[in-house]
């Protein structure tokens, strides 16, 4: 696995592991699979581990910390806070507060089993706290040496920029995906290009239908959010295969499969591009890892453009948009 630079230094494999789905969201888990997953990452060379104390909730740190017991030199670790969330699962709301900050950095570093974080994000912008005082609050977590870098999710140009000029921000993680290409037209990756800030792309397979798996709803277990996500849903779905059609004639073309050929893509966007894709199946990580070795052709890029220019998907891709973009 090839490697690439996070803002100024931060060195990560070129492809991330995204470890949401290993405890819920996508239907049940199985944790010995997942690390069975985690480990079989890092023996391909894919160090970048992602995580939240919101995914579980707190049950997916403590998964990771466990697959990743004695292995910590071999990971680049990244964690986010600020989707506050009890333990019975139900949800707070986004919290920014510098004293939460703190106590949830505390929180994830005794679930982690870790004595610090490679990189912390704040996971949603908290609309009632000044970017500055979340961003200051963090900044004393590098400080302490609880935390390395720091890194934003979801956020907008602006916020991005007030919260860099009070301490560098490494990383922006947001959704990025052949369906999803809204930071090419929103600011926001022209914002961290000129900041000399890294991209992470999650979902870069668009939630799993970029792979041509998913035909309906009735593929998904009966508690898989996507079952409500608008794009998953009646027209908007039977449009947007529609265009997944395309991608997996593609990918059949190239005898590829329709994942490695939504990954290439991201990874064709430039340098300064992570795609964190998740699995929580072995044979789907080897899949994926493949990817990294795959050069589209600039003819199947421009194709792959045709086929999914920006705004191409049908619906959001939230059923509520209002905590992104802050």
């Amino acid at each position: 696995m090839r490697t690439r630079t996070l803002g100024k230094e931060l060195v990560v494999s070129a492809q991330g592991l995204g470890c949401m789905g290993m405890s819920e969201f996508y239907g049940t888990g199985d944790d010995e699979e997942s690390i069975a997953v985690i480990h079989l990452a890092l023996e391909r060379g894919v160090d970048f581990l992602d995580t939240a104390d919101m995914y579980g909730p707190f049950t997916n740190e403590q998964l990771v910390g466990r697959a990743i017991a004695g292995r910590r030199d071999e990971v680049v670790l990244a964690t986010k806070f600020g989707n506050e969330r009890r333990p019975d699962g139900s949800r707070v709301g986004v919290n920014g507060r510098p004293e939460y900050v703190r106590r949830a950095c505390d929180a994830s570093l005794q679930r982690l089993r870790v004595d610090h974080i490679d990189l912390y994000y704040q996971h949603r912008v908290d609309p009632d706290t000044p970017i500055e005082e979340t961003v200051g609050a963090m900044s004393e977590l590098v400080e302490a040496g609880k935390v390395r870098y720091l890194g934003l999710s979801e956020a907008a140009p602006e916020t991005i920029r007030r919260a860099h000029a009070v301490h560098p921000i490494t990383a922006l993680q947001t959704e990025w995906s052949l369906w999803t290409r809204d930071p090419e037209t929103n600011g926001i990756l022209e914002t961290v290009r000129e900041l000399g800030i890294g991209f992470v792309a999650y979902s870069p397979l668009g939630r799993g239908i970029l792979s041509g798996s998913v035909r309906s709803v009735e593929d998904l277990a009966p508690d898989d959010v996507r079952r409500r996500n608008p794009r998953f849903v009646g027209e908007n779905l039977a449009k947007n295969l529609r265009l997944v059609d395309k991608v997996c004639d593609l990918a059949a073309a190239r005898g590829l499969t329709p994942s490695q050929v939504a990954l290439a893509w991201v990874l064709s966007r430039g340098g300064d591009v992570v795609p964190i894709p998740g699995t929580k199946r072995r044979r789907y990580l080897e899949v994926n890892v493949a990817a990294d070795g795959i050069a589209l052709s600039d003819d199947e890029l421009q194709q792959l453009d045709e086929v999914f220019p920006p705004g191409a998907a049908a619906g959001d891709r939230y059923p509520d948009m209002s905590p992104v973009h802050r």
